[in-house]
């Protein structure tokens, strides 16, 4: 009953699922919003995309002289990680719809892939829950679910949909490299980087795919919407003179 609910939706607001996942842009813009009145300044490389989450100051013994943190726009941040999982579920049962009339194999891999990607945004929202400086351990595995699992669905997806060759090859690029990266930063070997950059090259990959592969589904949606309002008008305007 639900899943006819879905496709019915999906059929009426085809564009619906694409543009979930493109919403999840605001992830970018909120950190740069929230990391602007971070205390002390805000590091790409040393601090971590979490660390904008902090709701009180916390001591930080791994960075240099022990600094302490806090994000004063916490709030924002970690409703942002809560939006972002809202995007990677929804959107992702919407536009597994898409390959709901494909072949079985094909069928069967999307529906692996999306509802991986589905947990991965589970894991998402409980990272925005469980802020690092309040629940740690559970901020570890959540977030630990929203990179490893989110970049095993990628990796999945890219190895078996019929996509263009060019979003498979950054798909199959990028989610082993994010796997290796998340990998390394769980066992503190950040070599000489940063746990901070580390933790973007295993995160900020499965997040701009969101935003690809959005737009690659959507763009379709957008041309047969804009072909139906061209049709729409130019009939209202023959009705209008004849």
């Amino acid at each position: 009953m639900i899943r006819t609910r879905i496709l019915k939706i999906h059929r009426c607001l085809p564009f619906l699922g694409p543009a979930i996942y493109l919403s999840s842009v605001v992830y970018f813009g909120a950190q740069i919003f929230v990391g602007w009145v971070f205390r002390p300044s805000f590091s790409l490389i040393h601090n971590t995309i979490s660390d904008l989450g902090n709701t009180s100051y916390r001591v930080t013994p791994w960075l240099p002289h022990a600094m302490k943190l806090y994000s004063p726009r916490h709030t924002v941040m970690n409703g942002v990680f809560m939006y972002l999982g809202f995007t990677m579920i929804a959107g992702s049962l919407f536009i597994y719809q898409e390959f709901h009339e494909k072949s079985v194999a094909e069928k069967q891999s999307a529906l692996a892939g999306f509802t991986l990607m589905a947990l991965a945004g589970v894991g998402t929202f409980f990272v925005g829950i469980f802020p690092e400086n309040a629940h740690h351990a559970l901020h570890l595995v959540s977030a630990s679910l929203a990179i490893g699992v989110g970049n095993l669905a990628i990796l999945i997806l890219g190895w078996t949909l019929d996509i263009p060759q060019r979003l498979k090859s950054f798909m199959r690029f990028w989610a082993p490299v994010s796997l290796i990266a998340g990998c390394l930063l769980a066992f503190h070997h950040n070599f000489g980087i940063g746990a901070g950059l580390m933790e973007r090259i295993a995160a900020y990959p499965e997040s701009i795919w969101l935003i690809i592969f959005g737009a690659y589904i959507g763009q379709p949606q957008l041309k047969g919407h804009k072909l139906m309002l061209r049709m729409m008008s130019f009939g209202t305007h023959r009705s209008a003179t004849q």
